[in-house]
């Protein structure tokens, strides 16, 4: 059965239901699923939890889902420089759960393994502990943080073969294996589907068993901050 679907509307008919949690990679504006973002602007799901690193710019790639208030919950360790996220978070309208990164990125992975929970110093004596079980391990204190387990993900590859083996440029590689691995059905989309064995194996940064559905598009690919030398 093949896994290429024509369109992100197409790839995400029938896995979209209000109140759902969704894994999304990328950084910032680096490595997002453009496509599939828009097709769930479109779709209306709402009341949705989103675990990703931050929500985007606004009115730009997770910000587009602030705009049209479908997002009910954040699990992020960055608002960044989307003004909309933090004004609703400001003003009670949207739920935030701040994780660092490293253990957001861990969160998701473990779940991607099956792992429902591991023990951490980052974090203790800060806010990010209350509430969350302490152990001592050789006179050091941890705390437990579970592990994510999303209903979808959706990611965003540079190139990747029919079966969904699939190769991240550069620092799109971050979040996007970890939030791939940890989705009960993972859609991916990439700029260039090939064909199977045209891709090195030593290349492959994540296995195709854990891509569920593929698309091939376009993408903007903005720039968050552009700087650039003054002329002279």
């Amino acid at each position: 059965m093949t896994k290429i679907y024509p369109s992100a509307s197409a790839a995400l008919d029938g896995l979209l239901d209000d109140g759902m949690m969704i894994a999304a990679g990328g950084f910032g504006l680096c490595g997002i699923p453009e496509l599939l973002i828009d097709a769930l602007v479109e779709s209306g799901v709402k009341d949705l939890t989103i675990a990703s690193n931050n929500c985007g710019v606004d009115g730009f790639g997770l910000g587009k889902l602030l705009d049209t208030r479908q997002i009910k919950k954040m699990i992020s360790s960055y608002v960044g420089e989307n003004a909309e996220f933090m004004r609703q978070y400001l003003s009670g309208e949207l739920e935030l759960e701040f994780n660092p990164q490293g253990t957001l990125a861990e969160r998701m992975r473990s779940g991607g393994c099956g792992i429902p929970g591991f023990y951490t110093k980052t974090g203790v004596g800060t806010v990010i502990a209350e509430g969350k079980d302490h152990r001592d391990f050789n006179g050091e204190t941890y705390i437990l943080e579970e592990g994510i387990f999303a209903d979808i993900s959706i990611v965003k590859a540079w190139k990747a073969d029919e079966t969904g083996n699939a190769i991240f440029r550069k620092t799109a590689r971050n979040f996007n294996p970890p939030a791939a691995m940890c989705g009960k059905i993972c859609i991916m989309e990439v700029e260039e589907i090939v064909p199977v064995g045209s891709l090195d194996p030593d290349h492959i940064h994540l296995p195709g068993i854990y891509v569920h559905r593929l698309i091939q598009g376009d993408h903007e690919k903005r720039i968050e901050q552009r700087t650039v030398r003054e002329a002279k």
